[in-house]
């Protein structure tokens, strides 16, 4: 009789970090389904979830991150191992997060020696099988809400058009760079609040996406659409179009909330400091990509500053400002990958028998499996 895989949740040790990667709810199916839980003491209170909510799960609470370690077959992280995690996992371990192998390279080859079995999450396919798994699109939901909240909040100008006794206040300008599932979330939350919003992305196709919001697209003459739906870079010849077409819009927006990214590379720089001095005293920025190198020249990670009467906030971690629903939608993703990663009789599914699984698998027995060789196709 085999014994079932074991499952280690632990505190996230990030700054700024909130959210935890299961549940109570879905670790209560876990354990209805034979599989061992194991929940680190206090992993869940900042959003919201108490240890005797997991105890009453079924989990068993485990005072402290080490014991966690050892007696976990598989670890579910909304990150990555911290350098001092390493040493308290059994070779063979499988660790599953958000690793950003090209952010983080000094610790893969940490993780190989390790002999770890590695998978990160944001690396998945962009395919529809792969839709209930796709961690990106849940928390760039969280993330793109919480940054019309937060320019909202920061901005001195009300969002709504109103007629009052005194008159008819205009709504808000509000510009929006990248219209993925961020910058969508962005649209449709400050369109809510009142706010007249206009919206910018490379990729063409987004327009209709924009429009079927209830906002403006602006048209720049650039479709830059990569592979699997994504932004791909601009050329130079691109950039320097997209510059002088953006910089009327940004200048004449009240707020400007920016979210445009490649994956796997530094965000790109989108407003630079000399538009910045030209937007009017009082408007706000929210660049939510700030922890990838910021779409704005000045934007500072972690801070807000201002400059010239504009305030520039550069946004680290918005989901985890709502923990509560953010941890939530990250814990049924993560469920659904861990329903393709262990067959029904509790065994690990091989890596090589399932695409999702190898494209997102950056190291196995103690070789790094990242990037990933290019199939003949992408060669030519």
């Amino acid at each position: 009789m085999n014994l079932p895989i074991s499952i280690g949740v632990l505190d996230e040790t990030s700054e700024n970090e909130n959210r935890v990667t299961l549940v109570p709810e879905d670790t209560k199916r876990l354990v209805s389904n034979n599989v061992d839980v194991y929940v680190q003491s206090g992993a869940g209170t900042k959003a919201g979830f108490l240890d005797s909510d997991y105890a009453s799960s079924g989990a068993k609470v485990l005072g402290t991150r080490v014991e966690v370690i050892t007696k976990s077959d598989l670890l579910v992280m909304l990150g990555r191992p911290d350098s001092s995690d390493l040493s308290s996992m059994k070779p063979n371990t499988t660790v599953v997060g958000q690793i950003y192998p090209l952010r983080y390279q000094s610790l893969l080859q940490d993780l190989a020696n390790a002999k770890l079995r590695v998978y990160s999450l944001e690396l998945l396919p962009r395919t529809t099988r792969a839709q209930s798994m796709d961690v990106l699109s849940s928390q760039s939901a969280v993330a793109g809400y919480r940054a019309a909240i937060i320019g909202a909040f920061h901005s001195p100008r009300l969002m709504p058009m109103l007629t009052t006794a005194a008159g008819t206040v205009k709504p808000a300008n509000v510009l929006v760079i990248g219209a993925g599932v961020a910058g969508l979330m962005a649209i449709a939350t400050a369109k809510r609040l009142g706010a007249s919003v206009t919206a910018y992305d490379v990729r063409k196709a987004a327009g209709d996406d924009v429009r079927s919001l209830g906002a403006k697209f602006l048209e720049v003459g650039v479709n830059a659409e990569g592979a699997g739906g994504y932004a791909r870079e601009l050329t130079e010849e691109e950039k320097k179009k997209e510059k002088e077409l953006l910089e009327a819009a940004i200048i004449s927006a009240d707020l400007l909330i920016t979210a445009a990214g490649v994956p796997g590379k530094k965000a790109p720089r989108v407003v630079n400091a000399e538009t910045i001095s030209r937007m009017k005293k009082g408007s706000v920025i929210v660049d939510t990509m700030a922890e990838s190198g910021g779409n704005c020249e000045l934007t500072q990670e972690g801070r807000i500053i201002e400059k010239n009467g504009v305030k520039i906030i550069g946004s680290i971690n918005p989901q985890s400002e709502a923990p509560i629903n953010a941890s939530q939608m990250y814990s049924r993703n993560m469920i659904s990958f861990i329903s393709i990663l262990i067959d029904k009789d509790g065994k690990f599914v091989d890596p090589e028998k399932d695409d999702l699984l190898s494209s997102s698998m950056i190291c196995t027995d103690g070789k790094l499996t990242f990037p990933p060789p290019k199939k003949e196709s992408e060669k030519k």
